[in-house]
């Protein structure tokens, strides 16, 4: 069915099937412009027609139109302009897609399958656009000449301050805005703290790391010369005696919603780890990746609010925001402040200021916060609609962990070969990630994948779980 270019975007071939055999009218809709925009007939640049025109050019409802669009948006493929329509993005979608989580420094990136469970992934169509330039040109009016010269390596003061008072009250964080170091990214902060760490001594700083975690992680943490220590999780959380046993210099802990289990740690392994620390002069370095998004009850406070001289509380934009910002925060404790400074003078003498004072005015101005509860709410629709999909889909499944964050781990009735299961996906233009693939010694068999919905529609989710199933009976029959 061709749309019509008139004033409503270029003309492209549509083609709709109907009947018993056919794709749902969804998944043909977005195959379509997807494979438009794959082979050139749509361009970078170019304008879509209107939901409701191409909706009754094709003889479909405009929701279905509306649900595609979305699906498109969050894949990168397209962006919508509020005022102006939507677009085929100039910078089209290129990523990884091997079967275990993506590392540093991987090989060239190749296209990603249609629909993507990575955990990684935010809402990059939700950026506030709008409000990130009204908060740039301000800053460009208002930042006075000193500001772009060499200055304090921690960071933008004003956003600094703007900082102290947002964690404060939105974590419970428990600093003054000196404690606070502006990074590029968690990848850059931990980093920091590793080398601020080891300072003048001749042996590897030994970190321990939560098992199963992120393995990015921990080729950081190892690329900046550390040792690094897996200890195990359980329901409760990290295993405070493992940590102990462990005895390391530094101990990386997501404790309100451990990556990738979802298990929320426990108030007793709360305080034994701020007492281990304590003693032995641990420095316990919290990850706080995800917090804002809890949608069954308020979150609990940060662990740094507990034991702020023992705790190095890491924040970031990445999944509030974009990751592509670059911008992330240390909360360092007193007694290590001046080692950290000294360690990101040297790393790169400052985060660059525009975007620090950006940020700065989205929090001052309670735009972030109004940011962040629509990316809530929205996040919310999507966790419940994979909750609702693996129910009807995945027999004997379940969703665990906790009802937070922008993923979620399903335990299968029974175990399957890993490498196998991502493969039969893969086949059906889905991308998944089996919980195995996060342990220090990863198991060839789990019962575990680790589903992202983050950067995914409701419908898509729906059908991603649809394939998933059909994977699974194809290996288990195999």
């Amino acid at each position: 069915m061709p749309i019509d270019g008139t004033n409503r975007g270029p003309e492209v071939l549509l083609v709709v099937r109907r009947g018993p055999q056919a794709p749902p009218l969804g998944a043909q809709v977005e195959d379509g412009l997807r494979g438009a925009i794959r082979t050139g007939r749509l361009r970078p640049g170019d304008r879509l027609p209107p939901t409701r025109t191409l909706a009754r050019d094709l003889g479909v409802s405009r929701r279905l139109v509306v649900d595609a669009y979305d699906q498109l948006v969050a894949e990168a493929w397209l962006e919508a302009r509020v005022g102006s329509g939507t677009f085929v993005r100039r910078a089209l979608p290129q990523v990884d897609v091997a079967g275990a989580p993506r590392r540093v420094g991987r090989a060239a990136p190749v296209p990603r399958p249609r629909i993507d469970f990575f955990p990684g992934h935010p809402d990059l169509s939700a950026f506030p656009r709008e409000d990130w330039q009204r908060a740039t040109r301000s800053a460009l009016r208002e930042l006075p000449d000193a500001a772009f010269g060499y200055a304090d390596p921690r960071g933008l003061h004003e956003l600094r301050v703007a900082l102290a008072t947002m964690l404060a009250r939105s974590r419970g964080v428990v600093c003054r805005p000196g404690q606070i170091v502006v990074c590029q990214g968690v990848v850059q902060a931990l980093g920091l703290l590793v080398r601020s760490t080891g300072e003048g001594s001749d042996r590897a700083v030994r970190v321990a790391v939560e098992d199963p975690y992120l393995a990015e992680h921990r080729d950081v943490l190892g690329f900046a010369g550390a040792e690094v220590v897996p200890v195990p999780v359980d329901a409760l959380g990290v295993r405070d005696e493992a940590v102990a046993a462990a005895r390391p210099d530094l101990a990386l802990l997501t404790p309100a919603h451990q990556c990738p289990t979802g298990v929320v740690l426990s108030a007793g392994r709360r305080a034994a780890l701020a007492g281990l620390a304590q003693e032995h002069g641990m420095l316990l370095v919290e990850d706080d990746y995800d917090a804002e998004y809890r949608y069954d009850r308020s979150p609990v406070a940060a662990l740094q609010a507990l034991a702020p001289g023992q705790v190095a509380y890491l924040g970031s934009t990445s999944k509030t925001l974009a990751p592509g910002l670059r911008l992330a925060w240390i909360v360092v404790p007193e007694d290590r402040l001046a080692a950290v400074v000294r360690a990101k003078r040297y790393a790169d003498a400052g985060s660059p200021v525009l975007e620090q004072a950006a940020l700065a005015r989205l929090i001052t101005s309670g735009v972030y916060d109004r940011h962040v509860r629509a990316a809530r709410r929205r996040q919310r629709t999507r966790r419940d609609a994979l909750v609702a999909a693996v129910g009807l889909e995945l027999d004997g499944a379940r969703v665990e962990g906790a009802a937070a964050g922008l993923h979620a781990v399903v335990r299968l009735p029974a175990a399957f070969d890993a490498s196998a299961l991502v493969q039969a996906a893969l086949l059906r233009d889905v991308g998944l990630y089996p919980l195995s693939t996060y342990a220090a010694d990863p198991p060839p068999r789990t019962t575990g994948i680790v589903l992202g919905y983050g950067a995914l529609a409701p419908p898509a989710i729906a059908e991603g779980v649809r394939r998933i199933a059909a994977a699974l009976d194809e290996i288990s029959s195999g």
